[in-house]
């Protein structure tokens, strides 16, 4: 989830075989404690995503993964944040049960996917 998942290499893939899909829960326990927060405040884990138009974009592809079957474990999308009612804050979010042709497979989501 670092930097928002904005960077270029930011892996928002992983591939589980066989018994480590039971850590999908462990993930989304730990993800669910992370602290969404401005960008300069040390004691957040995550910052907002660059502008409106990306926090829209990552949004819409989360949604479209539901609606093309991916199990939505952790839900990011919605966050506000104390202090920053306008902010571009989308929180941990895990997908799981994706398939190959999937949009949040296929795309560069740009976000903490």
């Amino acid at each position: 989830f670092g930097a928002a998942g904005q960077r270029c290499m930011a892996l928002s893939t992983l591939v589980f075989v066989g018994s480590t899909k039971e850590w999908i829960s462990d993930i989304v326990e730990q993800a669910k404690h992370l602290k969404v927060g401005a960008g300069l405040d040390p004691s957040s884990d995550l910052g907002p995503v660059i502008t409106p138009e990306s926090k829209g974009r990552v949004e819409n592809i989360v949604g479209k993964a539901v609606e093309q079957g991916a199990v939505l474990s952790l839900d990011g999308r919605g966050l506000t944040v104390d202090g920053y009612p306008d902010g571009n804050f989308v929180g941990p979010t895990v997908l799981s049960k994706v398939q190959p042709d999937n949009i949040c497979y296929t795309e560069e989501i740009f976000g903490p996917v």
